[in-house]
């Protein structure tokens, strides 16, 4: 484990990076400071970057949309990848027909309609359909009412032997800079030991979540594990998923790890980047490309 005070110089090592999303790149109050200087850096150099996030809540075009209006158009949706996306690839391959119940808001629920199924919120299942919901997707924390929709969402999986699906495995974000909110990741698995199923999960740490964006970079280039570089700023997803797959990991301390305690975490859990950083924030120091 290595610190390193200019995110440039882990940069340079590389020839993809993987970067997290929230904690990352952005934050509760907008872009982190300064990290367009990365992108511009990125794109200068000519490498490739991703956004490898566990974020289900809108569809890559979406999200794509709302960093430009942040006033970082450098994130198309072409370089986004979403634990959404391999929710779809599941329902595509394993859910033929029948309806597909899902927590979450409307935008969220744009992977599973474009799968083709006919799909409702949870707040919708009821005695005359329940018996053709043939899957239950967990893909964001707002949009339902959490007393009665996730009580509704136990007693459907009660009552019916269906996949449940986490597509988002996040336990919580941060709110402030001293707070944090409950994710979907969280409520799937509070609802998982309810019920005593076990759940289908697809997001970071998983490798199924690394093996797609690995073989998305793979399929136009030669690149390999040691060429590719992810970044997050949480040490059981980003971090441990990253390690997990073989690839370096920087860990950043401008999210969820803050830097009074990063040690402590490390220590605790066992799960060690290949280095720390404040930010993913390039410092070229006043030179212009």
């Amino acid at each position: 484990m290595k610190r390193v005070d200019n995110f440039k110089s882990i940069i340079d090592q590389y020839e993809v990076v993987f970067f997290d999303a929230f904690g990352v790149i952005k934050t509760y109050a907008g872009l982190v400071r300064g990290i367009e200087s990365t992108f511009d850096y990125l794109q200068q150099q000519k490498k490739e970057y991703y956004i490898v996030t566990n974020d289900a809540s809108r569809s890559p075009e979406q999200l794509a949309t709302a960093y430009h209006k942040l006033g970082l158009p450098a994130i198309t949706q072409d370089r986004i990848l979403s634990s959404g996306m391999l929710t779809k690839e599941y329902l595509d391959l394993k859910v033929d027909d029948g309806i597909v119940a899902y927590l979450g808001t409307e935008n969220s629920a744009h992977y599973i309609e474009s799968s083709g199924l006919h799909t409702i919120p949870v707040s919708e299942v009821n005695d005359d359909n329940i018996d053709k919901v043939n899957a239950l997707i967990f893909l964001d924390d707002e949009g339902f009412d959490w007393s009665a929709d996730l009580n509704k969402a136990v007693n459907l999986l009660r009552r019916r032997t269906i996949p449940a699906i986490v597509a988002n495995t996040d336990h919580a974000y941060p709110l402030t800079i001293k707070d944090v909110s409950i994710a979907i990741g969280g409520l799937a698995t509070m609802i998982e030991n309810i019920v005593g199923k076990k759940f289908i999960r697809f997001g970071k740490p998983d490798s199924q979540m690394f093996m797609f964006a690995y073989d998305l970079v793979r399929s136009h280039s030669s690149v390999g594990k040691k060429d590719i570089v992810m970044v997050g700023d949480t040490l059981n997803t980003d971090i441990l998923g990253g390690n997990k797959f073989g690839l370096d990991t920087v860990l950043v301390l401008s999210g969820n790890t803050r830097a009074s305690d990063a040690d402590t975490r490390i220590t605790a859990t066992g799960i060690v980047p290949t280095f720390i950083c404040d930010s993913a924030v390039v410092d070229l120091g006043g030179f212009n490309f």
